[in-house]
């Protein structure tokens, strides 16, 4: 995305953070060479982020034209230079989306290919039960849990604030394109930031359960966190080539 394109907001209504700590070797080749696993407590970090974007227009727009959509973004915690300075964010092999306008202009008129997808979702009193299955095919997300006061015990994060801690700073993304070694960028800028936990009684990832990315023992769940009715903007970022 050109830093020149028009700024996109609207609301977050709803953003699942689903975790995973993963062997750093294993981690790092599924990353372009560019990129270095960005570790906590011995680990690399990914997972997907499940995002429901409503009113969303550029910025001239009244938000009552705004659209809505489900989104899912495979994604990992990453670290690179950029002009001999140390950069963060995430990179993210796929993303997927139930939205057509979004599939169809993804890439295009905003950042991040965007592949087809089922969402079905049932919210009940703060608990949500989530699931995403690809058009092609290739992807499936299975969540359901509720949001609660802390992590798992099993966590590598040693309280939810270490937790927030670690992902807040990862706003720029960065996506595979179709043109070869070229990446689009974009940064996500909210208007105040503020997570829950999410205990989890239900999760499954066809990506993470995919042995040949991730040797069996290289990957497991670590916790999911959860934010809801955040303002927000989405910002162009310089592409990266690799």
């Amino acid at each position: 995305m050109a830093p020149g394109l028009p700024v996109i907001q609207g609301v977050i209504r709803r953003r699942i953070l689903v975790n995973y700590r993963v062997d750093p070797g294993v981690m790092q080749l599924q990353l372009p060479s560019r990129f270095r696993p960005k570790l906590h407590a011995g680990y690399a970090i990914a997972g997907i982020c499940l995002i429901r974007l409503e009113r969303i227009r550029p910025r001239f727009v009244p938000g009552a034209l705004g659209v809505s959509s489900e989104n899912a973004a495979h994604r990992m915690a990453v670290c690179w230079q950029d002009a001999g300075a140390d950069r963060e964010g995430v990179f993210i092999p796929r993303r997927d989306t139930g939205s057509t306008l979004n599939h169809l202009a993804g890439g295009r008129l905003f950042p991040g290919e965007h592949n087809h997808a089922r969402f079905t979702v049932c919210e009940d009193r703060g608990a949500i039960d989530l699931a995403m299955t690809s058009d092609d095919g290739a992807v499936s997300v299975r969540v359901r849990g509720t949001p609660c006061g802390r992590l798992p015990a099993s966590s590598c994060f040693a309280s939810l604030p270490a937790a927030s801690a670690f992902f807040e700073p990862g706003s720029v993304g960065y996506s595979m394109t179709r043109e070869p070694g070229r990446l689009d960028g974009i940064e996500l800028r909210t208007q105040g930031w503020s997570v829950e936990a999410l205990q989890v009684d239900d999760v499954h990832s066809s990506y993470f359960g995919d042995t040949a990315r991730f040797p069996r023992g290289s990957v497991e769940f670590d916790c999911a966190l959860i934010m809801r009715n955040l303002a927000h903007e989405w910002h162009g970022a310089e592409d990266l080539y690799v």
